[in-house]
Parts: structure tokens; C-alpha cells; sequence
């Protein structure tokens, strides 16, 4: 099974102009847990809730106030829509992330999710297991350290 199979095509992305504020509202808005960065649908970058919990514990004033950009992650790793399923939750679990935008012609056209790839493909929920226990114990080690 290839990701363009499951992928999400209903991507909410947003400019990295736009404020940390109004980026939030987006993510509250949509219900998403991560947004993707985009210039005229050029991929930019990825940001999620994570990386709003570490700018807003820097607690530096007029934090909602700063562009989105300065908080984007902006090395993305991609794979194009023919990519097997196998291989993504290969490359989640290598790189421990939870999402992997889909680009084809340098065009952001969706994204697969570990949660997406463990629905379609019931034998790789121990791989992606691994994946958020991997994180669970990430996070931890930066709350206690």
C-alpha cells in the first residue's frame, strides 16, 4: 500500500507571517495538532504543538505577537505519494516524528500521519508504538531536565 492511499489532503496550512496568535486560533479552529508552513504552496515548514509549548515557556513578552516563522521547523523530511506505507513508518520511527508531508513537483499535495498509517496498517502499530513511546520518554526528559 502506498501513503497517497491514506494521506490526508485536507492539509491546513498557513504563511509565516502570520502571528503565533492567530496560528494558534488556526490550530484550535481546524482541530489540528500541527500546521504546515507554506509560501504559494512551496513547503517551508512544519510547526506543532510542540513547538508552541517550548516558544511560550521562554515567556518572552509579546510572544503572540511574533511570526509563526520563527518557530517553524524547517528541515522536513517529505516522501512523495508512491512512497509504501512500510517505508514511512520506517522513516517516522528513524526520525521520531508523527507526520510526513507528501510533496509531488515540489507541491505540497497532502500528508500521512502515524495514526493514519497504524489505521491502515494494523502490523505496523508495534513500529509506530515505538514511535510514541520514543516521544513519550523525549518529553519527559525535558520536563525533568
Amino acid at each position: 500500500m502506498q501513503v497517497k492511499e491514506i494521506m490526508s489532503r485536507n492539509v491546513v496550512t498557513v504563511d509565516p507571517s502570520i502571528t503565533l496568535h492567530d496560528a494558534a486560533k488556526k490550530m484550535v479552529e481546524q482541530d489540528t495538532k500541527f500546521l504546515i508552513v507554506t509560501d504559494k504552496e512551496r513547503l517551508i515548514g512544519i510547526v506543532t504543538e510542540w513547538d508552541f509549548v517550548k516558544k511560550v515557556a521562554k515567556d518572552e513578552k509579546g510572544i503572540l505577537d511574533a511570526k509563526l516563522g520563527t518557530i517553524v521547523t524547517r528541515k522536513v523530511i517529505i516522501i512523495g505519494p508512491d512512497t509504501e506505507v512500510s517505508e514511512a513508518a520506517e522513516i517516522m520511527t528513524q526520525h521520531n516524528i508523527k507526520r510526513l508531508p507528501i510533496v509531488e513537483n515540489n507541491v505540497l499535495i497532502g500528508v500521512v500521519t502515524a495514526m493514519e498509517i497504524m489505521a491502515a496498517e494494523p502490523k505496523l502499530v508495534e513500529q509506530i508504538t515505538e514511535l510514541f513511546m520514543a516521544s513519550k520518554k523525549q518529553g519527559q526528559k525535558s520536563v525533568a531536565g
